[in-house]
């Protein structure tokens, strides 16, 4: 009698073990399920899914919400091989520029041209890049960077009253975000057809023009005008929604270019507290409206109460 209690109660024993460590495992295999499913979770979260879950207060102040991201491995690189790229580049970028100056040349002067330039020995760093939610077909990064260079550019100048100037263009400071598009997507090395690159916010351009061996300021007008000339073609050419592009595997990329599609009407309803500026009379005030690029540098003027209407693309 004695065995068979023992029997039935060292098989009820073993059964209560085997249940509870049927329910141990099956209670662990849930967690990790939940878990995996918590992790996979946050994985697909956005930086807006973490704000709205807790706010900006809660975290320390070491945790930074940014889309952009730091460049230091590049900058350091691009410091090792920036006396090649400045031999690479100088004379493409002279043969490529050098058109553009005439196209802008000042009136007063015959003759624009670069007779020395290269990009110096300071490497320009990039502060940052950001990766834009873009079409399907397409990859759109822009870039953000400073460079305060210390450039040999020297531009040759020459007059219609036979008067040769050679002007230096020094003291360079760029800020900048520059925006690369990375188009059409393909599945053929290096995986996007061709790239366009544009200026899509110039926060800060200055230099300094001087006469080697004399002062700009001798002839009234040259260092504005020049100046002028620079900063109209950089505005024209690579300013967003203007852009370069350049194919990279054959093709036709001509959708790519700036095409006007829209058309705006502009009505100059009234002006106030103007200043008379004519000694006889009231005077007759007109507004002065150009749209950017200008490739005549054509300006149009229309009094007060008139209508311009002008076509655009969709980004300007």
């Amino acid at each position: 009698m004695g065995f068979i209690v023992g029997v039935v109660i060292g098989f009820v024993v073993g059964l209560a073990i085997i249940v509870l460590f049927v329910r141990n495992e099956n209670t662990r295999s849930k967690l990790r399920n939940d878990l995996a499913t918590t992790v996979a979770a946050f994985a697909r979260m956005t930086v807006e899914d973490s704000r709205k879950i807790l706010p900006a207060d809660f975290y320390p102040s070491w945790v930074v919400f940014s889309q952009r991201q730091k460049l230091t491995w590049l900058n350091q690189h691009l410091t090792k091989i920036w006396p090649y790229v400045d031999e690479a580049a100088s004379d493409l970028i002279k043969t490529s520029v050098e058109p553009v100056l005439e196209q802008y040349r000042p009136i007063i002067l015959s003759s624009l041209k670069f007779s020395r330039f290269t990009l110096g020995t300071v490497a320009p760093q990039f502060t940052g890049v950001s990766i834009i939610e873009d079409e399907a077909d397409s990859v759109t990064m822009e870039l953000e960077m400073q460079w305060d260079a210390n450039s040999s550019i020297i531009l040759d100048i020459k007059t219609y009253l036979g008067v040769s100037l050679p002007v230096q263009v020094k003291d360079i400071g760029f800020t900048g975000v520059f925006r690369l598009i990375f188009k059409p997507l393909v599945n053929e090395f290096p995986c996007f057809g061709a790239v366009c690159f544009s200026l899509r916010k110039k926060k800060k351009l200055d230099f300094t023009l001087k006469v080697i061996g004399g002062d700009i300021s001798t002839i009234p007008g040259l260092s504005d005008a020049i100046e002028s000339t620079i900063r109209d073609a950089i505005e024209d050419n690579i300013m967003w929604p203007v852009r370069k592009i350049i194919p990279i595997l054959p093709g036709d990329y001509s959708d790519l270019e700036l095409k006007p599609v829209g058309i705006l009407e502009v009505k100059l309803v009234q002006a106030r507290d103007l200043t008379n500026k004519d000694i006889i009379g009231k005077s007759d005030p007109y507004a002065v409206l150009y749209v950017r690029p200008l490739p005549d540098k054509t300006k149009k003027k229309f009094p007060v109460g008139s209508e311009e209407i002008c076509v655009l693309s969709p980004e300007q």
